[in-house]
């Protein structure tokens, strides 16, 4: 079963423009235009470079922009994720919203969440997750965001799904049981999430596609 949930607009290069030196834009241009050619060596050499050259705070954004432009596949997208660095496998799941419309890219989910690389798990639980990840897998993936201390503000959708989620209510339960019989404390956010597993409360706001919620959240 698939749920819906938007995707986070990516920024388009004139965002990113005015933070760039002139280098770096004329290098970006240059990665975007031979992007179009697909996953090539040279994409991937690109990908590789993007924090060096474009600097490590908006490296993200430049690899997704020069994925976006490549317009992989699902294979192209698993052999960029698999023989990249952590930055560049943590680029690959940001942007699976905007290129995967379907499920076929969920191994590179169940992938990320299988590590202890908190950056990856926080980016395996974007618009992608949240919108293909089967149940019984979201809720142990906000498990491990418990266990890690990975901020549960940053898994989308996360009020949607877990919404009357009873199971994952007796997860919760049962864990901070676990962690309080061990004398260790409770995550904060645990409380947080359980507090929206309830069935009683008011439900989330529907959200567009495009991330805009239908009124003000409370």
């Amino acid at each position: 079963m698939t749920h819906s949930a938007p995707s986070t607009p990516t920024p388009l290069p004139n965002d990113l423009r005015p933070h760039l030196t002139p280098p770096a834009q004329a290098w970006l241009d240059q990665a975007l235009t031979e992007a179009t050619q697909g996953i090539t060596p040279t994409t991937e050499l690109h990908l590789a470079e993007a924090a060096r050259r474009c600097g490590p705070p908006h490296a993200d954004t430049a690899r997704i922009l020069i994925l976006q432009a490549a317009h992989p596949t699902p294979t192209d997208l698993t052999r960029v994720y698999h023989r990249g660095t952590a930055d560049e496998r943590r680029a690959v799941l940001h942007a699976l919203p905007h290129l995967v419309p379907g499920p076929e890219a969920l191994p590179l989910v169940e992938d990320a969440l299988r590590t202890n690389d908190t950056r990856l798990l926080t980016a395996a639980l974007g618009p992608y997750a949240a919108r293909h990840l089967s149940a019984h897998l979201w809720r142990h993936a906000i498990l491990k965001c418990l266990f890690t201390g990975v901020p549960v503000s940053g898994v989308a959708q996360l009020a949607a799904r877990a919404h009357g989620d009873a199971e994952l209510a007796r997860m919760l339960i049962d864990f901070a049981a676990e962690r309080t019989a061990a004398g260790r404390p409770v995550p904060e956010d645990l409380h947080h999430v359980l507090a929206l597993t309830d069935p009683e409360a008011a439900p989330p706001h529907p959200v567009h596609e495009d991330g805009v919620p239908h009124g003000k959240e409370s």
